[in-house]
């Protein structure tokens, strides 16, 4: 089974991510991996910042890599927070005060369109590979739900009527925009390889 490094600190994510591929890699933390530096994400958009997290990790030890960026793109907000959703409502991030801040952005606001989208760059070998995954929904008028992490408790993906914090974290990881990137992330490791 190959390994990979998945460069985040965000423990959230690493147990989402560990769920999605079950058995088929074993995937390491940034912390497994004796890499205790904070990665900047200084760039403009989720593909750099994936790349640029990737990258580091790759030159400075060495591994199979991989990293993601997420952005909540809301329609009326003419796509904010986006790649700035993680720290939207100011340095620390907190994901109570993002939530409050883009709800009273919309206030009043008849469009809720939104997606979340991710990206996953891939250092293999010195290549990077981009894997995208995006799903689409509506922010809800106030959180709902206690599970999942970030803005999932406002987040309502289509075809659904509860949020993401109150769907199962079985349903989330089968239908979330980073199950699909790392679906599409399995898919081009399997083709690829034969097997992971």
């Amino acid at each position: 089974m190959r390994k990979f490094v998945f460069a985040t600190n965000n423990l959230h994510k690493l147990e989402e991510v560990r769920a999605i591929l079950k058995d088929k890699a074993t995937i390491v933390s940034l912390a497994e991996a004796g890499c205790a530096d904070e990665i900047p994400e200084t760039a403009e958009t989720l593909d750099e910042n994936a790349a640029l997290k990737a990258k580091y990790v790759f030159e400075k030890f060495g591994f199979e890599c991989f990293a993601d960026d997420t952005g909540l793109e809301i329609g009326c907000l003419n796509g904010k927070p986006g790649v700035y959703s993680a720290r939207y409502a100011g340095e620390p991030s907190d994901s109570i005060k993002n939530m409050q801040k883009v709800l009273q952005e919309m206030e009043g606001a008849k469009n809720r369109n939104a997606q979340f989208r991710t990206v996953i760059c891939l250092v293999e070998d010195g290549r990077f590979r981009y894997f995208e995954g995006i799903i689409k929904g509506r922010i809800a008028e106030a959180p709902r739900g206690n599970a999942g992490f970030g803005y999932d408790p406002i987040f309502i993906p289509d075809g659904y009527t509860k949020s993401f914090a109150e769907l199962s974290s079985e349903t989330k990881n089968t239908i979330s925009h980073r199950a699909l990137a790392v679906k599409k992330l399995t898919d081009y490791l399997e083709n690829a390889n034969g097997e992971i």
